[in-house]
């Protein structure tokens, strides 16, 4: 499931594609994936804009114009490619934006569980994210042991909700908690001052090497590289790792790095 990083790298991809670029044409392949816009509008309200330089909020991704703004989640299986003009699409491209240099910005999607959105104004865009808690990304160090403070959730629920922080999926959480030695199950208020510490210094490094890979990457030394191993044993210790369901969620963790 894209998550910050992934959402990021589309940031970086729609950026190098799509600043400064007129839209030439909207093709909508499959309307199911627009939200609160119908196909027609989009391409009366699109063709002819310019892009701005786009931005990201935790997995939400923001493509603004001079007018409009496009809005992108991209659910489980959401993706976003810059195309040459010669490139054919792909059974799962929504919808396809043709630039005025004839690359084409395709909205790849095969479950359509999110979407497109389209906001007219600014107040449009601060209204569609006024459930969305700050970018984790964005955080300076010892906001994210604040905002658990006053969680009464366990700590994994508390990191996968977006109005609490925005950009952490269940790799992150599974990741930031294991590099902090926390057990996922422990309710967030009850942690010591020093744990969620821990946790969010250890939120700050997993972003730092996460981002740039545009991915949680699975190196040798993290949790994630051990994930889809049959019998999977702790990089740090050893020990066997133990799956179990935490906040809805498959969850990896460590019994002895991460007692409860």
């Amino acid at each position: 499931m894209p998550e910050l990083p992934d959402v990021e790298e589309f940031r970086r991809v729609l950026a190098s594609c799509a600043t400064g670029r007129r839209i030439e044409r909207v093709e909508v392949a499959d309307a199911g994936v627009l939200r609160g816009v119908t196909a027609r509008r989009l391409r009366q309200r699109l063709t002819g804009r310019t892009f701005a330089a786009p931005r990201r909020h935790g997995k939400w991704l923001l493509a603004p114009t001079e007018g409009p703004t496009v809005l992108f989640h991209f659910g489980m299986t959401g993706n976003l490619r810059c195309d040459p003009a010669d490139a054919s699409a792909a059974p799962h491209d929504r919808v396809t934006l043709t630039l005025d240099d004839g690359r084409r910005l395709r909205y790849r999607d095969q479950r359509k569980l999110r979407g497109i959105w389209f906001a007219a104004t600014a107040a449009d865009v601060d209204r569609m994210l006024a459930d969305q808690g700050p970018d984790a990304l964005a955080l300076a160090p010892g906001e994210l042991a604040e905002l658990l403070a006053a969680q009464r959730r366990r700590v994994k629920a508390a990191l996968l909700d977006q109005s609490t922080v925005a950009g952490l999926g269940n790799l992150l959480a599974d990741e930031i908690l294991w590099h902090a030695r926390v057990h996922p199950a422990r309710r967030a208020v009850d942690l010591t001052d020093d744990e969620r510490r821990r946790v969010d210094s250890a939120a700050r490094h997993v972003l730092r090497g996460a981002v740039p890979a545009g991915h949680v990457p699975a190196k040798p030394s993290w949790l994630t590289a051990r994930r889809d191993a049959p019998a999977p044993h702790c990089p740090r210790c050893d020990t066997p790792l133990r799956h179990s369901r935490v906040a809805g969620r498959t969850t990896l963790w460590c019994p002895a790095c991460q007692p409860e």
